[in-house]
């Protein structure tokens, strides 16, 4: 069978084997072996009580497949790496909203963000970086910030050298990002003052404006991979994505965030994460969550 194309059924056989996907069962060696993958791939630690929520979002792929068995599947996932690819991204969750833990954002507005208008003044480049972007609501609630709710207050972001990277593990969600397509719904907890002016109408749903859209690079990436990127970053945000690794990978992850970072550059992660290992004799706390990296006046 030709990857990604499932045998066209008789007639009535299509739900027959949309019934017994998500009936399957997924024993016990299966899940470890998915398991494994998952850590091999993309550092994810899945514990057994996850077992339901595997069996629920990977049904789906045995469907597209036309398997019946998780035991096959797994075969394919092992000789497949498209499949692999795929099943990694199935099993990333991706969570967010718009200005989501707003104390992050007030603090981005009040303590970086004159520093980040003074480096742009004196022509220095300013980088920002949300790592484990999703769909793309954390970082444009920081171009929000960065832009203010006026032509005038997002002036500084036009005259000088300021870029926004959004990277993620999922390639549908990066396509979102760059998109910037939104439902009423989900753009709620933007305050109004922002969503008036950086949010377009479009059909039944929103579109961020072209000039914070210009501001976002978004791109598919593994934190655990190599990173492509050369330049260090004013601000990192990554926020709500360590608490599906082992101490292990936190630590590797976090010192490696510290690296990334420009001195006195700031780093954002989630309510319920935290610092260990080398990273946290590196970075300083200044707020719930948030930390700053020494040599700041050396800028």
């Amino acid at each position: 069978m030709k990857h990604g194309v499932a045998p066209v059924p008789a007639s009535g056989e299509g739900a027959e084997s949309s019934t017994l996907a998500a009936t399957a069962e997924l024993g016990l060696p299966e899940f470890r072996a998915i398991a494994a993958i998952m850590m091999e791939d993309a550092r994810i630690h899945l514990v057994e009580s996850k077992i339901v929520l595997v069996h629920s979002r990977l049904s789906r792929r045995l469907r597209d497949h036309g398997l019946t068995r998780f035991s096959d599947y797994v075969a394919l996932v092992r000789r497949d790496a498209t499949e692999r690819a795929a099943m990694v991204v199935a099993l990333t969750t991706n969570h967010t909203h718009f200005f989501r833990e707003d104390h992050h954002f007030d603090h981005l507005r009040r303590h970086v963000l004159p520093q980040l208008q003074a480096s742009a003044r004196a022509r220095k480049p300013v980088r920002i970086w949300s790592a484990g972007c999703s769909s793309g609501e954390e970082v444009y609630s920081i171009a929000m910030c960065l832009a203010g709710d006026g032509t005038a207050s997002a002036s500084w972001l036009r005259q000088g050298d300021v870029k926004l990277l959004a990277t993620d593990i999922s390639p549908p969600v990066v396509e979102s990002v760059a998109k910037g397509v939104y439902s009423a719904s989900t753009v709620q907890p933007i305050p109004a003052a922002y969503r008036d002016r950086w949010l377009r109408p479009q059909g039944s749903d929103f579109v961020v404006a072209d000039e914070l859209r210009e501001l976002v690079t978004a791109r598919v990436l593994n934190l655990f991979d190599r990173w492509p990127m050369r330049q260090q970053y004013d601000v990192i945000f990554c926020r709500n994505v360590m608490i599906y690794f082992d101490d292990k990978a936190k630590a590797e992850l976090e010192a490696r965030f510290v690296e990334m970072l420009a001195p006195g550059g700031h780093l954002y992660i989630g309510h319920s994460e935290r610092l260990i290992g080398p990273a946290a004799a590196a970075m300083e706390s200044v707020g719930q969550t948030i930390y700053v990296k020494a040599g700041g006046g050396s800028r």
